[in-house]
């Protein structure tokens, strides 16, 4: 073992410890981690500050800021508030069929469209039906997150690390819903049971609170219904981007900065007011993030792993299939999935060479990469959005609370793609 690899797994280990012990706040850990990751790889020469610009993904930065600009000229006019009153008055406030509710639109959204752009808008609506119906945001919120992960495994384009497998395996929009879309059903069915189960009691509306909500007017918390109906065609503009950014040779990031500048030329809105919404801990935080696990693969640390997967291939599909699900999980609870995914395919591709069937080892990948990062809060974009808006209420979600039931759900959303990874082998429907 080489000093950098010793060097960049202490590096790792420290800043992951830092924000798992929350002592310090998380920002801070990622962003000092980052600094120190970039300080030893100069002195050992396997890492150095073009490569820690190179390992930003600034696609993802670009998205989160292109859509959290949109929100905060959004927010002021009342719009989310309009929209709590109206969802809550539709369910009747009766909590467990509104937690139903967001959680399928959430799930449903996120098949089609980047799961970051879902809990971005969907979050600030979720936490004024909360303040509404006098419950806690923390269950909503929680599912939101989870499910918004789950839902972006069916689909080539609902998570990034299908697209990059897609592209590189040359599997189909069809295949994808195909194989995946029957596990995430499944999935969504259990998540659901057990999400009520642990959050039971929590979703009760008190009876004040119903009165209240039937009298109230949705109409008047609209503040400024002109620039409320221009953003939402901006949002309608950036969200049909979505779905032709692909035939137009424009990345995610792009569009939603392009939704955003739009939105500020058009409305022109007090710019200091706009920024006030935007949270640059979250964006600073990914930046540090990207930089310590930047390192750990330029020292050769992901490889390494992604080559002792490989070497349990000769023992047979299955057990193949299968440690990649598990290791996929544990790696994308702790490291960023996108670039565990990258360091997997070209391990996958070479299996391929020697007459492996790997198409179930795709699917295994999917999954793990899928389901694995709902087990932390920093396990997924979206699960570091949700937590930053939690941290703007009276209740932020902390790591505590996150282990105590999301976790749960991971671990259950794993284990159900383990059954449809053996059956789907045994059958041949996997092959």
């Amino acid at each position: 073992m080489s000093p950098g690899w010793i060097a960049a797994i202490l590096v790792f280990l420290v800043t992951y410890g830092l924000i798992f012990s929350e002592r310090v706040h998380r920002t801070i850990a990622g962003l000092a981690g980052g600094v120190a990751m970039i300080s030893v790889g100069i002195g050992l020469g396997f890492y150095d500050f073009d490569l820690a610009v190179k390992a930003v993904d600034f696609n993802t930065i670009g998205l989160l800021l292109g859509m959290m600009i949109i929100v905060g000229i959004l927010q002021p006019t009342g719009f989310f508030q309009y929209a709590a009153i109206k969802l809550a008055q539709l369910t009747g406030g009766r909590g467990p069929l509104l937690f139903l509710f967001l959680a399928g639109f959430t799930t449903l959204v996120s098949t089609v469209l980047d799961n970051v752009t879902t809990v971005v808008v969907i979050a600030p609506v979720t936490v004024s039906i909360a303040e509404v119906l006098g419950v806690s945001p923390v269950p909503l919120l929680l599912a939101e997150a989870v499910l918004s992960d789950v839902g972006g495994v069916a689909t080539l384009v609902g998570d990034p690390p299908n697209i990059l497998i897609g592209s590189a395996s040359g599997l189909s929009f069809n295949q994808f819903l195909a194989h995946l879309g029957p596990v995430v059903l499944t999935v969504l069915f259990f998540s659901f049971l057990l999400s009520l189960w642990l959050f039971r009691g929590q979703l009760v509306v008190p009876e004040e609170r119903l009165e209240f909500l039937r009298s109230l007017d949705p109409r008047r918390a609209l503040e400024d219904p002109r620039t409320m109906h221009r953003v939402l065609w901006v949002l309608a503009l950036t969200v049909g981007l979505y779905f032709v950014h692909d035939l137009l040779g424009l990345p995610p990031g792009l569009v939603a900065l392009i939704g955003a500048s739009v939105g500020l030329l058009w409305i022109r809105p007090p710019l200091d007011r706009v920024m006030g919404f935007i949270h640059w801990d979250v964006l600073l935080f990914f930046i540090g993030l990207f930089v310590v696990v930047g390192g750990l693969e330029s020292a050769g640390v992901l490889g390494a792993i992604s080559r002792g997967l490989a070497g349990v291939a000769g023992r047979g599909v299955l057990p193949a299939a299968l440690l990649i699900l598990w290791v996929s999980a544990f790696m994308s609870a702790v490291v960023d999935n996108i670039p565990f995914t990258i360091a997997m395919i070209p391990v996958i591709k070479g299996l391929e060479v020697h007459g492996i069937p790997v198409e179930p080892l795709w699917w295994a990948l999917a999954m793990g990469v899928g389901f694995g990062g709902n087990a932390t809060p920093i396990g997924s974009t979206a699960n570091v959005v949700v937590v930053s808006v939690s941290e703007r209420t009276r209740e932020p979600i902390t790591f505590r609370r996150w282990f105590a039931s999301a976790t749960w759900i991971s671990l259950l959303s794993c284990i159900i793609g383990s059954l449809f990874l053996i059956l789907g082998i045994s059958t041949g429907w996997y092959l």
